[in-house]
This record gives C-alpha cells, structure tokens and sequence, in this order.
C-alpha cells in the first residue's frame, strides 16, 4: 500500500504549497490536517472502535469513531467520508451531504510519540447521528480497528478516567456538552 500524500500546513493552518507522505510529515514533524468523527446513535450512544494492535501509536487503545488524515487536495467532509468507509463501513451513499454532519469546531494539537513520530495536527470534528445502526451491521477494517462498541457518556467518562482511550479531550469535553443538549 503506498503511503498517503498529505498538504503541509504553516502553524496557522494555510497551505504551503508543499506535499509530503504521511510518514516524511511526521518524521519531520510538519503541521497538516486530519478529521475526527463521533457517530452517535439514537440512544445518544457514541461508537468506539479499538484501535489495532498493529497501530503505530495507541495501539489497542478504544478510540472515538472514526479519525485520521485529509489527504492532499480533499476537503475534511470528503476525508470524513472516507475514513468512515475505510475503518467502520458505515454507508453514507456517494454523495455526502453537509446535513449529514454537523461541524463543531477545529482544533489544533502537538504529541512527539518518538524521535520519527511527531503529530503537528488540525483537527477538523464532526458529529454524525445515524439511527438504526446494529453493530452486528458494521464491517470494520481489520487493519485498524479490532473491535467497536456503542458507550454512554458514562462509559466515555470511565474510559477517560481509566486511560483506555486516546487522549482527545478536546473532543470529548465538547461531544459531552452536545449529547447533554440532546437529552
């Protein structure tokens, strides 16, 4: 498989013109910009998926639904689509609708998980609600992910508590006020 082509951003997330692969961008520790994607249900349940073991970082780690990088010349709903697809095969169709996701905000983070592994990330976070959803239903990417459950604020909560889930708390301070408005 070869290596994902990715838009190296300045530190104020404009594009420099520059494309690298996904790992030169970490080695070097270039900014650029991914997506993260909480799919929620109609009981206010968010899917995780665990994280496989074969990952480069959190591995085996549970993890918010979906998330990873926008490859160059794609837009985050594009990206979103597409990573949905790829790891949790939640179908959206060809065509993705802006009504199908809600946009909460963009964020920006820095971890060095090794001398070869620095993340220089804008997050672009989305919320999906699909209703209907079995987990029976979801195929997921063997690659990636090797398990998914639905969980509940609480759930969420203990997970975070316990560090059995990828740090991501801007995301989950923020998914917890949404799904508090819902109820």
């Amino acid at each position: 498989m070869k290596d994902e082509l990715i838009d190296v951003l300045d530190e104020n997330g404009v594009k420099t013109g520059e494309v690298l692969s996904r790992k030169e961008i970490h080695k070097k520790g270039l900014w650029h910009r991914a997506i993260v994607v909480a799919i929620i249900n109609e009981n206010n349940e968010i899917l995780l998926q665990q994280r496989s073991s074969n990952k480069e970082k959190n591995a085996n780690m549970w993890d918010i639904s979906v998330a990873g990088h926008i490859s160059t010349g794609q837009d985050s709903l594009s990206a979103a689509a597409r990573e949905i697809n790829e790891e949790v095969a939640v179908n959206l169709g060809y065509n993705v609708d802006i009504k199908d996701f809600r946009y909460m905000y963009s964020f920006r983070k820095k971890q060095k998980y090794s001398e070869d592994f620095i993340e220089k990330q804008f997050y672009d976070f989305f919320i999906l609600r699909k209703n209907d959803l079995k987990l029976e239903n979801i195929k997921f990417q063997e690659s990636e992910v090797q398990a998914i459950k639905f969980c509940s604020i609480t759930e969420l909560r203990e997970l975070i508590e316990n560090n059995k889930i990828v740090e991501r708390n801007e995301v989950y301070s923020e998914l917890e006020n949404y799904i508090f408005k819902m109820i």
